[in-house]
C-alpha cells in the first residue's frame, strides 16, 4: 500500500509531466494548484525568490465574477513587493475611509473612522475581485519561471512511496510531480484528503450571504438611495436580528456593491453558490429601511447571488503526514483549503496571502536546497497554525456582535458596534516574521 494514495505511482514507474526546471535537476519543483489569491500569491512570491512554479487551474477562461473583496494592512503590504501592481490597484479600489452605522430602520448610530490607522499601519484595499485578480493574474502571466496550465481538473493528490515526490492527476490522466504541491483550490480542494486520511464535506454554518455588485445609473435617479453615490465612494452598515447589510460605492460612486448576512439552513452538499432571488431578500428585509429595500429593487436579475457559507472544524494539520513511516510533508494545504473564514473576519483573502508569502520565505531560508524542502514545509505550517485559527475566531465574534446586539447597550455606546481592528492582526508582517522566527521554530520542533 503507498502511503496517501492507492493510486500513488512510485517514483520508478510513473509517466509523469514534470512540474518545472526540468533541465536543473537540483533545482526544487514546485506545484501550486488553483489560482485564487492563495496560489497566486504563492506563485509570485516564490518567483521573486528565484524559484519555478507550475500553477494548474482548473477554469479554462477566467472571467472577472464576483464583488467586494477586501485586503487587510497585513496583506496589503505584500501588493508593493510586486513592481507596478499598487499602481494598478490605486484607481479601481475603494476610497472611503469611514463606515457610517444604522439600525435596521435607517436610524443613525455611529460612524467608524479608519483613518488613524490608515496613517499608523498604511491602507486596505477594497475593490471588485476579479478586476483586483486580473491584475495580479496578468503579472503572474508575464513572469518567466511561472508556467500557467488552464483547465487543468485535479481530481486526486499522492505523494510517492519513498517520500521523494508529491503529484496530482488531472481528470484527463495527466500525471504532474513535483518535490512540493500546494492544494489552493478552495474548500472542496481533493488535497483534503490526502492531507487529513479521509473525506470531509464542507457543512453549513446556518448563514448565507445575498452579494450583488451593478452600475449605480439608476441609484443616482432615485432620492433615496442619491446620497449613497452623488460625493463618490461611500460606506453603510445596517444591523438587524440576526442580519446585517453592508453597502459600498465604488469606482468613484458609479459601482455599488451590497452584501446582507442571513440565518439560513440550506443545504450544500454540491454547491453553495445560487442566482439569488429579490423576492426573497426583500421578504427577508421587510421594515426595513426603505434604502436598503431599494438597493435591493435596483439589483439586475443577474448581478443578485446567494452565498452558502460553509463551516470547517480547525483542522489538525494542514501538510501531509507520513504513512507506516513513508511518504508525507510535500503536500500543503493554503488558503480557504486550509482555513476557510467567515466574510465578517474580514481576513480571508488577507491569511490566504499569507500562507503564500510565509511558505515562500521558509523555502528561501534555505536558497533552494532540496534535502530541506521538508523542514521548510513543517516551519511554515507551525508559523500559521495557531495565528490562523485566532484570526478565524474573530469572524464569529463579529456576526456575533451585531447579530446578538444588545440596543440598550449600544445606545449607552454606540461605538461598541465598531468592527474590532486589533493591531496584533493588521499591523503584521508575516514575511518579516517567517525570517526571524524561522531557526527559533525549528530548534522547538527539534528539527
Amino acid at each position: 500500500m503507498t502511503p496517501q494514495s492507492p493510486s500513488a505511482p512510485s517514483s520508478s514507474n510513473v509517466n509523469v509531466v514534470n512540474g518545472n526546471d526540468n533541465d536543473n535537476p537540483s533545482a526544487i519543483r514546485i506545484i501550486i494548484v488553483g489560482a485564487g489569491f492563495a496560489g497566486l500569491t504563492a506563485a509570485l512570491e516564490l518567483s521573486r525568490k528565484g524559484f519555478s512554479v507550475l500553477l494548474l487551474e482548473k477554469a479554462s477562461i477566467l472571467s472577472q465574477l464576483g464583488d467586494i473583496i477586501s485586503f487587510g494592512q497585513n496583506s496589503s503590504r505584500f501588493f508593493h513587493n510586486w513592481p507596478g501592481i499598487w499602481d494598478k490597484l490605486c484607481p479601481i479600489i475603494h476610497k472611503a475611509e469611514e463606515v457610517h452605522y444604522h439600525d435596521w430602520t435607517g436610524k443613525f448610530v455611529t460612524t467608524q473612522s479608519f483613518r488613524e490607522e490608515h496613517a499608523a499601519w498604511g491602507p486596505r484595499v477594497n475593490g471588485h475581485r476579479g478586476e483586483i485578480h486580473k491584475i495580479l493574474f496578468d503579472f503572474a502571466k508575464e513572469q518567466e519561471n511561472i508556467e500557467i496550465l488552464l483547465g487543468k481538473n485535479i481530481v486526486d493528490y499522492f505523494e510517492s512511496e519513498d517520500g521523494e515526490f508529491a503529484g496530482v492527476r488531472t481528470d484527463k490522466g495527466e500525471v504532474f510531480t513535483a518535490d512540493l504541491v500546494l492544494a489552493a483550490e478552495g474548500v472542496r480542494s481533493r488535497g483534503r484528503k490526502l492531507v487529513l486520511g479521509f473525506e470531509d464535506k464542507p457543512l453549513p454554518s446556518g448563514y448565507a450571504v445575498y452579494r450583488a455588485w451593478y452600475p449605480a445609473d439608476k441609484l443616482l435617479e432615485n432620492p433615496i438611495t442619491k446620497h449613497l453615490v452623488e460625493n463618490g465612494d461611500s460606506h453603510y452598515a445596517w444591523i438587524g436580528r440576526d442580519v446585517h447589510f453592508l453597502s459600498a460605492a465604488i469606482h468613484d460612486g458609479k459601482q455599488m456593491s451590497w452584501v446582507c448576512t442571513h440565518k439560513d439552513e440550506g443545504d450544500i452538499e454540491e454547491s453553495w453558490s445560487f442566482p439569488g432571488d429579490h423576492r426573497d431578500v426583500v421578504t427577508l428585509l421587510e421594515g426595513w429601511d426603505p434604502v436598503v429595500t431599494e438597493l435591493v429593487k435596483a439589483t439586475p436579475e443577474d448581478r443578485l447571488f446567494d452565498y452558502k457559507l460553509v463551516f470547517r472544524d480547525p483542522l489538525p494539520r494542514f501538510v501531509s503526514l507520513p504513512v507506516d513511516g513513508r511518504g508525507g510533508g510535500r503536500t500543503a494545504l493554503i488558503g480557504d483549503a486550509a482555513h476557510p473564514f467567515l466574510p465578517t473576519s474580514i481576513q480571508g483573502a488577507s491569511q490566504a496571502m499569507e500562507d503564500g508569502v510565509v511558505l515562500a520565505a521558509c523555502l528561501d531560508v534555505f536558497q533552494g536546497d532540496k534535502r530541506r524542502v521538508k523542514e521548510a514545509v513543517k516551519i511554515w505550517e507551525k508559523l500559521r497554525y495557531d495565528r490562523v485559527h485566532e484570526v478565524q475566531k474573530t469572524g464569529v465574534q463579529t456576526r456575533e456582535q451585531w447579530h446578538k446586539a444588545d440596543w440598550d447597550a449600544i445606545w449607552k455606546n454606540p461605538e461598541s458596534m465598531h468592527l474590532k481592528r486589533e493591531q496584533w492582526i493588521l499591523d503584521f508582517d508575516a514575511e518579516k516574521d517567517a525570517y526571524e522566527r524561522y531557526e527559533s521554530v525549528k530548534k522547538e520542533l527539534g528539527l
